[in-house]
């Protein structure tokens, strides 16, 4: 099982966040058909979108994260709470870009320029939205973008998906450290330091690196305060599904049923498909009629 730990450092001045989500990204890459960049780009997504719902203490509250850029990659959609569960999917699926020179996928030509949304929603009569612009399309540095001029917290953001020559994620995960009020200058040089020194994500934990010793390997008085299980699951369900067939009018629900064919439904965010007789979209406008 992937994993996600929250640990804090420097006297409680400083917040830290790390997951390793590689069999998730896997399962994400597997079900969408995803092709190395496009299986990158989601993975990274997901990671920060992960480590974003472990930051809530409301346990209804639900961190959505859409990135629109004029790649081809287009649309990044994903969705967490701080249950540990995440989903999502990507716009074309079918991306494969490389920078040569530096022989790493190129997730920012993939994404292009855009903007990066979060919403969260508390279950309250309003949602919290913070829009920026991207920085990079590289995802980590736009989240660090985002986290220090939308939400005011300064952070270091690294994330990273290793994909194997045959496709299949080999490592997958991220961090995040955060300044917290009260951090001193000299905190601030410690965390510039401990994040300059480290290897890509991606790197550490094909090299075994886990989301607990990432936190206590980063500073000498680090300590993990809890670890939780991550992994892609998707809220969909044959009810909803139903419930987006009863937005249709009548009139196209009649259509459909005088057809006499089984209609196919899939979900964006996993792919999951459900099927509905004519029977069923009779029941549905049977009891709209009722």
């Amino acid at each position: 099982m992937d994993k996600l730990a929250i640990g804090i450092a420097r006297g409680g001045n400083i917040r830290i966040y790390s997951v390793v989500s590689t069999k998730l990204t896997e399962e994400a890459r597997v079900r969408h058909d995803l092709w190395p960049t496009s299986a990158a780009a989601l993975g990274r997504t997901m990671a920060v979108n992960l480590m974003m719902g472990a930051m809530s203490k409301n346990d209804k509250e639900k961190v959505s994260i859409q990135i629109n850029g004029d790649g081809p990659i287009k649309t990044i959609m994903t969705s967490s709470s701080n249950s540990g569960n995440v989903r999502g999917y990507v716009g074309e699926p079918h991306v494969m870009l490389s920078y040569h020179d530096k022989n790493k996928l190129a997730v920012g030509l993939a994404v292009g320029s855009g903007f990066l949304n979060v919403t969260k929603s508390m279950g309250l009569k309003s949602d919290f939205v913070g829009t920026v612009d991207l920085v990079s399309g590289e995802i980590a540095e736009d989240f660090a973008y985002y986290f220090n001029v939308s939400e005011q917290t300064p952070s270091a953001v690294s994330l990273g998906v290793l994909v194997e020559t045959d496709n299949h994620v080999q490592a997958a995960g991220g961090l995040i450290i955060q300044l917290l009020p009260g951090a001193t200058e000299e905190d601030i040089v410690a965390t510039e330091t401990a994040f300059g020194k480290l290897l890509p994500i991606s790197t550490m934990i094909n090299n075994g690196a886990t989301a607990r010793s990432i936190i206590e390997d980063l500073f000498e008085d680090a300590r993990v305060l809890e670890e939780r299980d991550v992994q892609f699951k998707c809220e969909c369900s044959r009810q909803k599904m139903m419930n987006g067939l009863a937005t249709l009018d009548t009139k196209e629900l009649t259509e459909m049923i005088m057809d006499d064919e089984i209609i196919e439904t899939v979900c964006h965010y996993c792919q999951e498909k459900y099927l509905f007789t004519p029977l069923d979209l009779q029941r549905i406008v049977d009891e709209r009629e009722a």
